[in-house]
This record gives C-alpha cells, sequence and structure tokens, in this order.
C-alpha cells in the first residue's frame, strides 16, 4: 500500500553535505512511520533516523545525531535526510523504510518495516 523511491545520492567529500529524498505514495504519510536505513558492503543494514507516525518525533542512531536530520512534509508525501559533516564510514546505500503499524520495540529493526524503496548510493571519499 506504501511505494518508496530514494533520490539524492552521489559522491561528497568528507565534512561535505548531502540531501536524500524519498517520494512516498499510498496511504497518508503522516500516520506512516518512515525510517532511513544505511548498508555498506559486507555489512548488515542498520538504523539510521526514524520519524514517528502522528507526532512527527524523530530517533536518531547515535553514530549520526547531531550530524543527521530526518523531516517530512506530509503535505507532498516526502521524507528528507539532510546529512551534515558526512565521514567516510557513511558510505552506503540509503533505504528509505515505512511501517503503517510499527511498535516503538521495532523502530531500530529492518524486521519493523513493511516497505522499502530501492536504495540510494551514498560515497564520502577521504
Amino acid at each position: 500500500q506504501v511505494q518508496l523511491v530514494e533520490s539524492g545520492g552521489g559522491l561528497v567529500q568528507a565534512g561535505g553535505s548531502l540531501t536524500l529524498s524519498c517520494a512516498a505514495s499510498g496511504r497518508t504519510l503522516s500516520r506512516v512511520t518512515m525510517g532511513w536505513f544505511r548498508q555498506a558492503p559486507g555489512k548488515e543494514r542498520e538504523f539510521v533516523a526514524a520519524s514517528w507516525r502522528t507526532s512527527g518525533y524523530t530517533y536518531y542512531a547515535d553514530s549520526v545525531k547531531g550530524r543527521f536530520t530526518i523531516s517530512r512534509d506530509n503535505a507532498k508525501s516526502t521524507l528528507s535526510l539532510q546529512m551534515n559533516n558526512l565521514k567516510p564510514e557513511d558510505t552506503a546505500v540509503y533505504y528509505c523504510a515505512a511501517d503503517q503499524s510499527i511498535i516503538l520495540s521495532n523502530l531500530r529493526s529492518v524486521k519493523g518495516y513493511d516497505y522499502w524503496g530501492q536504495g540510494t548510493q551514498v560515497t564520502v571519499s577521504s
């Protein structure tokens, strides 16, 4: 019921900034919990940030706290991830995820989300 398409990935130097976007269709965005995950080669997909349904309360992985900002425009049905002070370890494929009835304990787990985008590559050069 929810379709997601990421965009905005690319190559950036360490210390630089990049903004990712996720276009969502289907269920009203304000009532859907949205998240960003990333996966580097040979590593498990890991939680980056999330925005809780209705309230919009935000959550961040410790590794990106203070550098990344998740936001959403419910009217435009888009989710964004503003990434500042990027580090080489941020290099990964970034995925947009969504779920209509996720519980808080699953917020940081890939298993908690029913819908996923195709991913967009972010490469941070050192």
